[in-house]
Parts: structure tokens; C-alpha cells; sequence
């Protein structure tokens, strides 16, 4: 077969075979290797991408945040939910639209803008001022740049502009001010009486009966799946660095990271801004120029905090006679920067132009940058090698563990020889978690998932927090099964006298409800059934101090339509808790008292209704956005 193929493949037709499979190899072989991209996005939104490393920070800082407000109550299962994570990618994609209708519109964050809402964050002020000292500390602190976290603010920001532009267009009328606060200030009178539990009409329960209820309610009474794991477990505390540093390295880092402990230098300066509007016609600007002009040349030090007050167009800094405090390089717009800099102290500038418009800056005063030195920085050095060598040893640990675990998947015992680690056990859990280890969601999933729990593998590494990780597998398994008959019948009959009860509650409530209609004395009817009348005027939505309407009966009151135009009261049955139920009358309907209102108050919910009604029309916007727009969502990758 072989000779046969190389005698045929000889002469031109040889040659033609080969050279269609070059041009084909060309067009398409050599072309995908050079154009080979792997995807990593987890949303694309038109030209822009959501990363994973956004999706996952966004989810990082929500987790926070809710662990911070909920303590105790803090649920993490939650940030593990499908429908939680495809929230968070919804939004995110909506931001990505936002920002790209900015940049179809024009709309931008002015440096202004962004140094003045900087300045304004009471993380860097002292004092109630800004200060670059704590401004630097704070960033360092977060492991960021000033340019790394301005563009982060900056991002922030765009996020808003269109919604506050939305927001701001949003038209309420005093009319629909005083339209919502009549219904939500509305007050009712009522009367109600709770129905004593009536006895069964059947208060025996037979064998087959409950033999019936198990058997259609059998995902009621079973013994949940349960399992035990193996783990091996790398713990970065538990871990010593293989060596120490002398004094000696520490200083070599010291010199070669010295930068890093230098205090920039700092220049504290005024200005006074002359606003050129966006668009502005050449008329305009040669207006502006020369009353720019004129400010610079008739100001000196002394007086410039009064033609600041007086003719600056910077809102953020005109009040304080043009203060804008200490400023370092690459807080303000290039422009600034470079006058800035230039400039000697006591030195007033010429026009200096940016963004905003017109600068006129005043250079109050300087300080020099300084360098710490090593002494007052060694423990700090120190403490970071100690760590570097740690995480080193961590990284170098949990990578040999990732390894040996994977090459031998049906058991621990390697890994842990290897590297000297425990094989440690939990005890049996149920897919809502146990203790320990087996309280976090990762290894919940990864404990019932088809890969360890059917198929007997260990499971991946799985990162527990910093610097502390696991690798599982299966040890026990006990299936769900069904909890004998036996063991749940007095609980059985239990719920169906239970439902009994409730069902005889529900129907003597409804025909009570019906007698009231047909004209009987609600005062009469409680007295037949020993219950006890209680009458509850001028009640609101939202109970008031002294309101101790049960919640049912008061969200039943607020449903229940107006009495009639003759007066009569309107009656309604109203489930409470544990089978048991209230008859309700509603008596009377005012509408709210608006006299009671301050003017602030009204101001607050105006601003709150602007609030509400501009995020519906932003988020009608944004759904226009997206029919618009091409989306992808790669969810394997949330």
C-alpha cells in the first residue's frame, strides 16, 4: 500500500496535491497558529470585556461588605448561587454599557472633578483637609499607585455620569409628591377578632392515612446524603521559611527598593480657574484669556485669596481662596503639573490651560522629599522577607501537593509522605455543610461533586483563604434514605390534625366573613365565639409606636377595598400563624396628613422619588443598551 501511494504520488500531479496543501495550510493552518487566543472573558459586551479578575473583585468586595454588616447572619452560600453570580455579571454589563455610551456621548470625568472628590474622601483627610501624607499612606497601605487608584475613581465616576445625568432630568410635580404621600401616610380604622382553634371534624387519624401522607410527601421525612472526607491540608502559618535574613540582605533590599521609603517632594499651592466652556467658540476663548490675564497681573500674594474668592470659577476651592493644600506630581492634569513644578516659591503663574480652562497659580510653599532611613524601616523589611519567604515555601508546597495528588487521584497517602503533611478526617455532613473544613462552600461543592464523590478521585486544590488550601476525597458515604414510618407516624398525625384544624379555621372564618356581609353585627359575632374585639384607629402602613396590630391583619387592612359610599365597613378573613385565623372590618379610609410634614421632609422624599424614578429610566435605558448591543456571557467562567 505504501510503495504503491509513493509511486502514484510522482510527476505534476505531485506537485499539484502539494501545492494545494500548502495554500490550504497558508490560509488556514499557519494562520490559526499565529491568530491562536484563548478567551477569558466572562461577559463581552460589544468591543468591551468584563475579566474574570473584575467578576471575581466584585464578588470579593460584596462578600465583605455583607460579612461586615451581617456578622453572625452572614451567609456565604449565597455568593456561590447561580442566579447570585449571573446578578453580579448582569451588572457589570450594565456598567460596560454605561461607559460606552459615555464615550459615544462625550462625556468624560474632568481632572478637576476627580482630584476635587479625592481631596473630599475623609480616608486622606486630617483635620477635615486632604493630606497627601495620609493620601500616600493609605494607598501604600492597599498595595496601590496614585495613578492605579485615580484610575479606579475615575471608572467610579463615569459609572454615575449618565445616571445622575437621567436622574436629573427626572420631572416629579409637587402633585405626584403629595399623590405618594397621601397613600403612604393613609390611615385606616379597623376592628378584628381572633377565632379560638376549632376542633376537627375528625380528630382520629388512622394507620392508613398516615401510611398515605408518607407516601406523598416522602422528601419530607428522609435521612439527608451524607459524607466524610479525607483532606490534606497546606497551611501557611504552619509552614517555617528554610532561612532567615541577616541584616546584610536587608539592607541590599533596602537600597534596592530605597524609592519606595522616599517622601515625595509636595508643593502647596492656591488657583484661581477662569472657566472655558466645552465647545467654546474662539470669541469665548480669547474672552477668557484675558480675564485670565488680567487676574494674573494684578495679583500678588497677598491679595490672592480675595480675587480667588472673588473671581475663581472652581466651585471646590473658591470658598477657601483658592486652597487646594499639598499636591505631589501626577495629582493634578499634566498642564498644572508641569507649572506647578516649575515654578519658584512666592511665584505667581501666567495662565496655565487644561481641561477646566484658565489656571492662575500661586505657589505658597514647598517640601522637600526625604528618605527614611534604614533603622527606622528594618522591622518592616524584615517582616516582609520573613512573609516573601513564607509565601515562597506556601506557593512551593501547594504546588508539589497539586502535583502528587493528581498523579495518584485515588489517594492522599503520597502527597502527604511526600511532604510530610497529616491526613486529616471530618466527621459525616449533609449538603448544607458541618464543622471545620467542612463548613466552606468550595469544599462542599467539590465533596458532592461527580468527579469526588462518584467517580472516588481527590478533589483539586481547593484555596480556603490566604496562604491555606486542601486537597479532599471521599472517606465515607452514606446515600438519602427514607426515615421508617415508625419513627415519623406521631409527627405524621400530628400535621394532618394540624391541617384539619387550619382548614376548619379558614372555612368558619369565611362564612363569618359572609354573614358580616349580609348585614350581622360584627360585636354579636365575637361574643358567639368568645373571641375578643379589638378596634385599632388611624393605623398606617408602616406600625407606628403603640400599633400592636398583628402584621397580617395590617397588611390585610391596606388590601382591603375602601367601606361603602353609605359607609357600611368592608370584611375580610385574614391568615395568621399556626393554622389560625382573624376576621377583619375595615371601618374608615383618610388619607394622610400632609400639615404634618416639615418642608425638609418633603425635600427628602422629592429627592428620593428623583432618586427612584431616574433608576428606572436608567435601567430602561441600559435594556436599550443591551438590545442594541452584541453580548456574550461565557458562564463556565463565573
Amino acid at each position: 500500500m505504501l510503495q504503491s501511494l509513493r509511486d502514484k504520488m510522482q510527476g505534476w500531479p505531485a506537485i499539484i496535491v502539494l501545492g494545494v496543501a500548502v495554500f490550504a495550510m497558508s490560509f488556514f493552518g499557519i494562520e490559526g497558529y499565529f491568530n491562536s487566543h484563548v478567551e477569558t472573558f466572562v461577559a463581552k459586551v460589544g468591543k468591551r470585556e468584563v475579566s474574570q479578575q473584575q467578576f471575581q473583585d466584585t464578588i470579593n468586595r460584596l462578600r465583605q461588605q455583607q460579612r461586615a454588616q451581617l456578622g453572625d447572619q452572614f451567609d456565604p452560600t449565597v455568593f456561590d448561587k447561580p442566579e447570585f453570580k449571573q446578578q453580579i455579571v448582569d451588572e457589570l454589563v450594565g456598567q460596560q454599557l454605561l461607559l460606552q455610551a459615555n464615550e459615544d456621548l462625550g462625556m468624560r470625568v474632568s481632572d478637576q472633578a476627580l482630584r476635587d472628590t479625592i481631596a473630599s474622601m475623609p480616608a486622606f483627610q486630617v483635620d477635615g483637609k486632604f493630606n497627601g501624607d495620609m493620601y500616600r499612606a493609605q494607598l501604600a497601605g492597599a498595595g496601590m499607585t496614585p495613578d492605579m487608584y485615580q484610575e479606579n475613581v475615575r471608572t467610579s465616576l463615569e459609572g454615575s455620569l449618565l445616571p445622575d445625568a437621567i436622574s436629573s432630568s427626572a420631572i416629579i410635580a409637587p402633585a405626584d409628591v403629595d399623590r405618594y404621600l397621601d397613600i403612604k401616610l393613609q390611615r385606616r380604622d379597623i376592628r378584628y377578632f381572633v377565632l379560638p382553634p376549632p376542633a376537627p371534624a375528625d380528630s382520629q387519624v388512622t394507620d392508613a392515612q398516615v401510611q398515605d401522607y408518607y407516601k406523598a410527601h416522602q422528601a419530607d421525612f428522609m435521612n439527608p446524603e451524607q459524607v466524610s472526607l479525607k483532606y490534606v491540608e497546606v497551611n501557611g502559618a504552619d509552614l517555617k521559611a528554610d532561612t532567615q535574613p541577616t541584616d546584610e540582605d536587608l539592607k541590599k533590599r533596602y537600597q534596592a527598593e530605597i524609592s519606595r521609603f522616599g517622601m515625595p517632594e509636595e508643593r502647596e499651592v492656591s488657583h484661581i480657574l477662569v472657566n472655558v466652556p466645552k465647545n467654546a467658540t474662539p470669541a469665548q476663548q480669547k474672552a477668557a484669556l484675558e480675564k485670565a490675564d488680567k487676574i494674573a497681573s494684578e495679583a500678588t500674594p497677598a491679595d490672592f485669596a480675595k480675587l480667588a474668592q472673588q473671581d475663581s470659577d472652581d466651585l471646590g476651592s473658591k470658598l477657601q481662596g483658592g486652597d487646594l493644600g499639598w499636591l505631589q506630581k501626577g495629582v493634578t492634569n499634566p498642564a498644572f503639573d508641569a507649572a506647578m513644578f516649575s515654578m519658584q516659591k512666592g511665584q505667581i503663574s501666567k495662565p496655565v490651560l487644561s481641561d477646566e480652562g484658565y489656571h492662575i497659580i500661586y505657589l505658597r510653599d514647598v517640601r522637600s522629599g526625604q528618605t527614611k532611613p534604614f533603622e527606622q524601616v528594618r522591622d518592616e523589611l524584615l517582616k516582609e522577607a520573613t512573609s516573601g519567604e513564607r509565601d515562597r515555601v506556601y506557593n512551593d508546597t501547594a504546588g508539589k501537593m497539586t502535583d502528587l495528588t493528581s498523579q495518584n487521584p485515588g489517594s492522599l497517602e503520597p502527597a502527604a509522605q511526600a511532604l510530610h503533611l497529616a491526613i486529616q478526617q471530618t466527621p459525616l455532613f449533609g449538603r448544607e455543610g458541618g464543622q471545620g473544613i467542612a463548613a466552606n462552600p468550595k469544599v462542599i461543592a467539590a465533596a458532592f461533586s461527580n468527579d469526588v464523590l462518584a467517580s472516588g478521585n481527590n478533589s483539586t486544590l481547593i484555596n480556603l483563604g490566604k496562604n491555606d488550601s486542601v486537597v479532599v476525597r471521599v472517606d465515607k458515604h452514606v446515600p438519602a434514605s427514607a426515615k421508617p414510618i415508625a419513627e415519623v407516624h406521631d409527627t405524621i398525625a400530628k400535621k394532618i390534625l394540624d391541617q384539619r384544624v387550619a382548614e376548619a379555621a379558614h372555612q368558619k372564618a369565611d362564612v363569618l366573613v359572609q354573614r358580616l356581609g349580609k348585614g350581622e353585627d360584627i360585636v354579636a359575632i365575637a361574643q358567639a365565639e368568645h373571641a375578643d374585639l379589638q378596634t385599632a384607629n388611624q393605623v398606617q402602613r408602616v406600625p407606628q409606636p403603640g400599633q400592636n396590630v398583628p402584621q397580617p391583619v395590617l397588611t390585610e387592612a391596606f388590601k382591603t377595598p375602601h367601606p361603602t359610599a353609605d359607609g357600611k365597613p368592608q370584611y375580610a378573613s385574614v391568615a395568621l400563624d399556626r393554622g389560625t385565623y382573624a376576621v377583619l372590618a375595615l371601618d374608615k379610609v383618610e388619607g394622610g396628613d400632609l400639615s404634618k410634614l416639615t418642608a425638609d421632609e418633603r425635600q427628602q422624599l422629592y429627592r428620593q422619588m428623583v432618586q427612584a424614578y431616574g433608576g428606572v429610566e436608567t435601567q430602561g435605558f441600559v435594556d436599550m443598551l443591551k438590545a442594541k448591543t452584541k453580548i456574550e456571557i461565557a458562564r463556565d467562567r463565573m
